[in-house]
């Protein structure tokens, strides 16, 4: 198994003929998916995802893939293909385009649709080519061949692309559920025929690899939704993601039996559910869905509210009703449906959540007590199984955190694959593919790059450090009025101190530390105001951490009299 190594430097040119990946996200973290493919001078990008920030990357909305080893480049980029209509595979197409608008975007029907009423909100009109599974298209040295998969979401495709250097096969996120609720399951035959014709590099999603045996059908939640329709006293709320249309058509199914009318609450999901009902992915029964105002006049009874904020996010629907901080109150008798799985590093948002609504009166039904959701990924019994029928020559597997893709390269190893060929690749390391092997040849900076409100890039973990700081250990101005001539205080200093314990004594020990400093500053002849500053702040940071074992950002302000 090749392993990343630290010591990687920039990757040497492409050899002529060869095939070169890189990911710039989605390898050792679930989200901001995305990877580069080159060839013969042109570059073909599949999916371009973002990632949800964690609670130590206060103030961030999204975290994008870094563009940096591309944007000198994005003149030869043929295509983004999109392998579904995820926001962790479609969330950063709208800034890669701002950089360059005219690229091609290539997907499915529905995950078309999703994009364009993203790409609307800010404002960009993208050129697109609608394609389905069984079709090929040729993009520059390029030819894709699209294959239907199964996921959590209508109409997701991998992606076969044909190259002078070999045959690459990306599954995109998929699973091998054999009663999908649209029958259209993941297409092993094709599976079978491209591994028949030769898979030199084969990327498997290794999201569940892990998870021994096969991913449960849909169809199997069933029960669970029916029961909450059935037994539910009042109000039933549900929330999922805003692109899950299999899970939110169970549920419709499941009110519509029962006699509930239906309402979508949240922007999100309002604008999703009405794009896939528009497309036909949604089969919504006539009267089913009403409009928030119209369910006022209905018995509690009759009522399924259909909302976001499955992942305890702050702002959606969910985590406002929990807060009281939303126009629908939760209360006693109502029962929540939360039909998604925990992603990684939002268990404690979600179960803050389960706390707040059941506080308020609510039951709460979510996957640790019921069967209300299956994974949209393979397990690793399914894993096995493509090996088994794709026979690649080399592996790389991708969209994972670090234990799910050693495993899923662990589960190459024993159907076979020569172990020197199982490719263990992080963001940024580049793979080439030449002569049909694959080998780790470089890295290219793969950082992360926050978006803050508009600001795309502006934050750094520098600025996020600041922000834990100012969270967690508060600030101190330090207001100093200098006598230009001596150097000495002219006046006692201010000091403003916020999120740090203080009374007005707090600080007097301190002035003496002051004066100490600008003397030995004068002494030494440093006036630059700059300087001075900078040996103030290191000086009341020192007392503040010998007295107080804190370390608040401090902020020197000095002033000339």
């Amino acid at each position: 198994m090749s392993h990343p190594h630290p010591e990687l430097k920039a990757a040497p040119p492409l050899p002529e003929g060869g095939l070169r990946v890189i990911a710039l996200g989605g390898l050792g973290e679930i989200g901001r998916n995305m990877t580069v493919f080159e060839h013969a001078g042109k570059l073909l990008i599949v999916d371009c995802g973002v990632l949800f920030p964690e609670e130590t990357q206060p103030g961030v909305d999204v975290i994008l893939p870094d563009f940096t080893s591309i944007r000198d480049r994005l003149d030869d980029i043929v295509a983004v293909v999109l392998t579904h209509g995820h926001e962790d595979h479609i969330g950063g197409v709208p800034y890669l385009l701002r950089e360059r608008s005219d690229i091609p975007v290539v997907g499915s029907k529905l995950t078309l649709a999703f994009l364009e009423a993203k790409l609307k909100e800010h404002g960009i009109r993208p050129r697109t080519v609608r394609v389905r599974e069984g079709d090929r298209r040729g993009f520059g040295p390029f030819d894709c061949e699209f294959v239907a998969v199964n996921h959590s979401i209508p109409d997701s495709l991998a992606v076969a692309i044909r190259t002078r250097a070999g045959m690459v096969l990306h599954t995109g996120d998929f699973k091998m559920d054999q009663f999908p609720l649209d029958d259209r399951i993941t297409d092993l035959r094709a599976f079978a025929r491209l591994g028949e014709e030769g898979v030199d590099l084969f990327l498997t999603d290794s999201t569940n690899a892990e998870v021994p045996g096969f991913t449960t059908s849909e169809r199997e939640l069933n029960p669970a939704i029916e029961q909450v329709m059935r037994t539910a006293p009042r109000r039933v709320i549900v929330s999922s993601f805003a692109s899950h249309v299999h899970r939110i058509q169970q549920v419709l199914d499941a009110a519509h039996q029962h006699g509930r009318k239906v309402a979508f609450v949240g922007r999100s999901m309002v604008r999703n559910m009405g794009i896939a009902r528009d497309l036909g992915y949604l089969k919504v029964p006539s009267g089913l869905v009403v409009s928030t105002k119209e369910l006022e006049k209905l018995p509690d009874h009759k009522i399924t509210l259909v909302c976001t904020g499955s992942q305890g996010e702050p702002m959606a629907a969910l985590s406002r009703m929990a807060t009281r901080d939303h126009l629908i109150r939760i209360g006693k008798g109502d029962t929540v449906l939360l039909a998604s799985s925990l992603i990684p590093g939002n268990e404690n948002a979600i179960y803050r959540v389960i706390n707040g609504l059941t506080r308020w009166g609510a039951h709460v039904v979510h996957k640790g007590n019921a069967k209300v959701h299956v994974s949209g990924h393979a397990s690793a019994g399914e894993l096995v199984y493509c090996y088994n029928i794709v026979k690649p020559r080399n592996v790389m597997p991708v969209h994972g955190e670090w234990r799910h893709l050693r495993a899923n390269a662990d589960l190459a190893i024993r159907t076979g694959v020569d172990p020197d060929r199982v490719v263990m690749a992080e963001d940024g390391v580049v793979v080439d593919l030449v002569d049909g092997r694959a080998s780790i040849t470089g890295k290219v900076p793969a950082g992360n790059v926050y978006v803050d409100g508009m600001e795309v890039g502006g934050a750094t973990e520098a600025s996020l450090k600041d922000r834990l700081t100012l969270a967690a250990e508060g600030v101190v101005t330090v207001v100093a009025i200098v006598d230009a001539d001596t150097g000495a205080l002219a006046e006692a200093p201010d000091f403003l101190a916020r999120g740090f314990v203080h009374d007005d004594a707090t600080f007097e020990p301190v002035v003496p530390v002051i004066e100490k400093t600008l003397a030995t500053a004068a002494e030494e002849g440093v006036g630059d105001a700059r300087q001075l500053e900078q040996l103030l702040a290191r000086a009341v940071a020192n007392w503040a951490f010998r007295t107080y074992r804190r370390k608040p950002l401090i902020i020197p302000v000095i002033i000339d009299a």
